[in-house]
Protein backbone atom coordinates (compact mmCIF):
# COMPACT_ATOMS: atom_id res chain seq x y z
CA UNK A 1 0.00 0.00 0.00
CA UNK A 2 1.26 3.49 -0.92
CA UNK A 3 0.53 6.96 0.45
CA UNK A 4 2.19 9.80 -1.45
CA UNK A 5 2.69 13.29 -0.04
CA UNK A 6 4.45 15.70 -2.37
CA UNK A 7 4.82 19.31 -3.50
CA UNK A 8 6.66 22.59 -3.07
CA UNK A 9 5.35 23.29 0.45
CA UNK A 10 7.77 20.89 2.12
CA UNK A 11 6.95 22.11 5.63
CA UNK A 12 3.24 21.26 5.38
CA UNK A 13 3.96 18.01 3.58
CA UNK A 14 6.37 16.91 6.32
CA UNK A 15 3.88 17.84 9.03
CA UNK A 16 1.30 15.70 7.26
CA UNK A 17 3.84 12.87 7.04
CA UNK A 18 4.36 12.91 10.81
CA UNK A 19 0.61 13.07 11.45
CA UNK A 20 -0.14 10.23 9.04
CA UNK A 21 2.62 7.94 10.30
CA UNK A 22 1.62 8.68 13.90
CA UNK A 23 -1.97 7.78 13.10
CA UNK A 24 -0.96 4.54 11.37
CA UNK A 25 1.26 3.51 14.29
CA UNK A 26 -1.58 4.21 16.71
CA UNK A 27 -3.90 1.98 14.67
CA UNK A 28 -1.25 -0.74 14.30
CA UNK A 29 0.87 -0.61 17.48
CA UNK A 30 2.49 -3.96 16.68
CA UNK A 31 3.80 -2.71 13.32
CA UNK A 32 7.49 -1.97 12.90
CA UNK A 33 8.45 1.55 11.81
CA UNK A 34 11.19 1.92 9.20
CA UNK A 35 12.68 5.22 8.01
CA UNK A 36 14.61 5.45 4.74
CA UNK A 37 16.01 8.56 3.03
CA UNK A 38 18.09 9.20 -0.08
CA UNK A 39 21.34 8.45 1.77
CA UNK A 40 20.24 5.29 3.59
CA UNK A 41 18.34 3.80 0.65
CA UNK A 42 19.24 0.20 -0.10
CA UNK A 43 17.61 -1.77 -2.88
CA UNK A 44 17.89 -5.07 -1.02
CA UNK A 45 15.99 -3.58 1.93
CA UNK A 46 13.18 -2.52 -0.43
CA UNK A 47 13.13 -6.10 -1.79
CA UNK A 48 12.66 -7.42 1.72
CA UNK A 49 10.01 -4.84 2.66
CA UNK A 50 7.93 -5.31 -0.47
CA UNK A 51 8.24 -9.08 -0.34
CA UNK A 52 6.85 -9.78 3.09
CA UNK A 53 6.07 -8.78 6.63
CA UNK A 54 8.48 -8.21 9.45
CA UNK A 55 9.75 -11.10 11.51
CA UNK A 56 8.07 -10.05 14.76
CA UNK A 57 5.16 -7.95 13.54
CA UNK A 58 2.24 -8.38 11.22
CA UNK A 59 3.02 -5.29 9.20
CA UNK A 60 5.65 -2.58 8.66
CA UNK A 61 5.15 1.15 8.16
CA UNK A 62 7.91 2.50 5.94
CA UNK A 63 8.75 6.18 5.51
CA UNK A 64 10.50 6.96 2.25
CA UNK A 65 11.79 10.48 2.82
CA UNK A 66 12.83 12.27 -0.39
CA UNK A 67 14.52 9.18 -1.77
CA UNK A 68 14.08 10.58 -5.30
CA UNK A 69 17.07 12.81 -4.60
CA UNK A 70 18.98 9.59 -5.19
CA UNK A 71 18.70 8.83 -8.91
CA UNK A 72 19.13 5.08 -8.42
CA UNK A 73 16.53 5.03 -5.66
CA UNK A 74 14.06 6.84 -7.89
CA UNK A 75 14.49 4.26 -10.63
CA UNK A 76 13.99 1.39 -8.18
CA UNK A 77 10.83 2.84 -6.64
CA UNK A 78 9.24 3.68 -10.00
CA UNK A 79 10.19 0.28 -11.42
CA UNK A 80 8.71 -1.57 -8.43
CA UNK A 81 5.77 0.68 -7.75
CA UNK A 82 3.25 -2.11 -8.38
CA UNK A 83 5.07 -4.30 -5.86
CA UNK A 84 4.83 -1.50 -3.29
CA UNK A 85 1.13 -1.16 -4.07
CA UNK A 86 0.48 -4.89 -3.60
CA UNK A 87 2.63 -5.22 -0.49
CA UNK A 88 1.01 -5.91 2.89
CA UNK A 89 3.31 -3.24 4.27
CA UNK A 90 2.49 0.47 4.13
CA UNK A 91 4.80 2.85 2.27
CA UNK A 92 4.40 6.53 3.15
CA UNK A 93 6.37 8.49 0.56
CA UNK A 94 7.41 12.12 0.96
CA UNK A 95 8.76 13.92 -2.10
CA UNK A 96 9.20 17.42 -3.49
CA UNK A 97 7.80 18.37 -6.88
CA UNK A 98 7.24 15.50 -9.31
CA UNK A 99 7.07 15.52 -13.08
CA UNK A 100 3.93 14.41 -14.90
CA UNK A 101 5.19 10.90 -15.68
CA UNK A 102 6.20 10.22 -12.07
CA UNK A 103 2.95 11.62 -10.72
CA UNK A 104 0.84 9.56 -13.15
CA UNK A 105 2.51 6.35 -11.96
CA UNK A 106 1.71 7.18 -8.36
CA UNK A 107 -1.85 8.19 -9.14
CA UNK A 108 -2.44 4.80 -10.75
CA UNK A 109 -0.95 2.83 -7.86
CA UNK A 110 -1.23 4.80 -4.63
CA UNK A 111 -4.02 4.49 -2.09
CA UNK A 112 -3.86 8.26 -1.66
CA UNK A 113 -1.97 11.11 -3.34
CA UNK A 114 -1.89 14.52 -1.69
CA UNK A 115 -0.19 17.64 -3.01
CA UNK A 116 1.11 20.51 -0.86
CA UNK A 117 1.78 23.57 -2.98
CA UNK A 118 3.25 26.87 -1.83
CA UNK A 119 1.06 29.83 -2.65
CA UNK A 120 2.72 32.36 -4.89
CA UNK A 121 1.92 36.07 -4.80
CA UNK A 122 -0.11 35.48 -7.96
CA UNK A 123 -2.20 32.84 -6.20
CA UNK A 124 -2.83 35.14 -3.26
CA UNK A 125 -4.03 37.89 -5.57
CA UNK A 126 -6.50 35.50 -7.17
CA UNK A 127 -8.24 35.01 -3.85
CA UNK A 128 -11.14 37.33 -3.24
CA UNK A 129 -10.48 40.20 -0.85
CA UNK A 130 -13.51 41.68 0.88
CA UNK A 131 -12.77 45.37 1.09
CA UNK A 132 -15.62 45.99 3.53
CA UNK A 133 -13.69 43.98 6.12
CA UNK A 134 -11.59 47.14 6.47
CA UNK A 135 -14.64 49.14 7.54
CA UNK A 136 -15.61 46.58 10.16
CA UNK A 137 -12.13 46.59 11.71
CA UNK A 138 -12.11 50.39 11.67
CA UNK A 139 -15.57 50.49 13.25
CA UNK A 140 -14.46 48.14 16.03
CA UNK A 141 -11.34 50.30 16.46
CA UNK A 142 -9.26 47.17 16.11
CA UNK A 143 -5.97 48.74 15.06
CA UNK A 144 -4.07 45.45 14.72
CA UNK A 145 -6.70 43.79 12.52
CA UNK A 146 -7.11 46.95 10.47
CA UNK A 147 -3.38 47.01 9.71
CA UNK A 148 -3.38 43.27 8.85
CA UNK A 149 -6.29 43.79 6.45
CA UNK A 150 -4.59 46.85 4.98
CA UNK A 151 -1.49 44.78 4.14
CA UNK A 152 -3.70 42.07 2.61
CA UNK A 153 -5.50 44.68 0.54
CA UNK A 154 -2.14 45.90 -0.80
CA UNK A 155 -1.17 42.30 -1.67
CA UNK A 156 -4.38 42.04 -3.67
CA UNK A 157 -3.48 45.21 -5.58
CA UNK A 158 -6.24 47.28 -3.98
CA UNK A 159 -5.26 50.90 -4.66
CA UNK A 160 -4.56 53.51 -1.99
CA UNK A 161 -7.48 55.52 -3.35
CA UNK A 162 -9.86 52.58 -2.85
CA UNK A 163 -8.67 51.94 0.70
CA UNK A 164 -8.88 55.63 1.54
CA UNK A 165 -12.32 55.86 -0.05
CA UNK A 166 -13.81 52.96 1.89
CA UNK A 167 -12.43 54.27 5.19
CA UNK A 168 -13.72 57.77 4.47
CA UNK A 169 -17.12 56.28 3.63
CA UNK A 170 -17.16 54.52 7.01
CA UNK A 171 -16.28 57.71 8.85
CA UNK A 172 -19.07 59.58 7.04
CA UNK A 173 -21.51 56.79 7.89
CA UNK A 174 -20.52 56.93 11.56
CA UNK A 175 -20.96 60.70 11.63
CA UNK A 176 -24.37 60.50 9.99
CA UNK A 177 -25.55 57.69 12.28
CA UNK A 178 -24.46 59.51 15.43
CA UNK A 179 -26.10 62.78 14.43
CA UNK A 180 -29.46 61.40 13.28
CA UNK A 181 -32.20 59.28 14.82
CA UNK A 182 -33.16 56.95 11.98
CA UNK A 183 -31.94 55.46 8.69
CA UNK A 184 -34.44 57.66 6.86
CA UNK A 185 -33.05 60.81 8.44
CA UNK A 186 -29.43 59.79 7.82
CA UNK A 187 -30.04 58.60 4.28
CA UNK A 188 -28.14 55.39 5.09
CA UNK A 189 -29.16 51.84 4.32
CA UNK A 190 -30.91 50.47 7.48
CA UNK A 191 -28.27 47.74 7.87
CA UNK A 192 -25.41 50.24 7.49
CA UNK A 193 -27.13 52.63 9.91
CA UNK A 194 -27.54 49.93 12.54
CA UNK A 195 -23.90 48.82 12.28
CA UNK A 196 -22.69 52.41 12.36
CA UNK A 197 -24.68 53.15 15.51
CA UNK A 198 -23.01 50.16 17.17
CA UNK A 199 -19.55 51.19 15.98
CA UNK A 200 -20.24 54.73 17.16
CA UNK A 201 -19.72 53.58 20.74
CA UNK A 202 -16.00 53.27 19.95
CA UNK A 203 -15.58 56.92 18.91
CA UNK A 204 -16.65 60.31 20.14
CA UNK A 205 -18.19 62.84 17.76
CA UNK A 206 -15.18 65.22 18.01
CA UNK A 207 -12.85 62.28 17.26
CA UNK A 208 -14.76 61.33 14.13
CA UNK A 209 -14.78 64.92 12.88
CA UNK A 210 -11.00 65.10 13.42
CA UNK A 211 -10.51 61.77 11.64
CA UNK A 212 -12.63 62.96 8.72
CA UNK A 213 -10.51 66.11 8.38
CA UNK A 214 -7.33 64.06 8.58
CA UNK A 215 -8.44 61.72 5.80
CA UNK A 216 -9.30 64.69 3.59
CA UNK A 217 -5.84 66.17 4.23
CA UNK A 218 -4.13 62.86 3.47
CA UNK A 219 -5.88 62.65 0.10
CA UNK A 220 -5.15 66.23 -1.00
CA UNK A 221 -1.55 66.27 0.29
CA UNK A 222 -0.86 63.02 -1.58
CA UNK A 223 -2.24 64.61 -4.75
CA UNK A 224 0.01 67.62 -4.23
CA UNK A 225 3.06 65.40 -3.76
CA UNK A 226 3.60 66.49 -0.16
CA UNK A 227 3.74 62.88 1.01
CA UNK A 228 3.37 59.35 -0.38
CA UNK A 229 -0.22 58.18 -0.27
CA UNK A 230 0.57 54.69 1.04
CA UNK A 231 2.95 55.93 3.76
CA UNK A 232 0.45 58.50 5.04
CA UNK A 233 -2.40 55.99 4.90
CA UNK A 234 -0.51 53.33 6.83
CA UNK A 235 0.52 55.90 9.45
CA UNK A 236 -3.11 56.93 9.79
CA UNK A 237 -4.18 53.30 10.31
CA UNK A 238 -1.54 52.75 12.99
CA UNK A 239 -2.78 55.84 14.86
CA UNK A 240 -6.50 54.96 14.85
Amino acid sequence: MIYLLYGSDTEKARTKLHDLVGSLIKKKPDASHVKINDETFDESEIDQLTGGMGLFSSKSIIELDNVFRNKDAKEVILKRIKELKESENIFVILEGELNKTELTKFEKNAEKVQEFELKTLKDVKKEEFKIFSLTDAFGRRDKKQLWVLYTKAKMHDVSDEEIHGILFWQVKSLLLALQTKSPQESGLNPFVHQKSVGFGNNYSLPELKAISSKLISIYHNARRGIHDFDVALEKFILEV
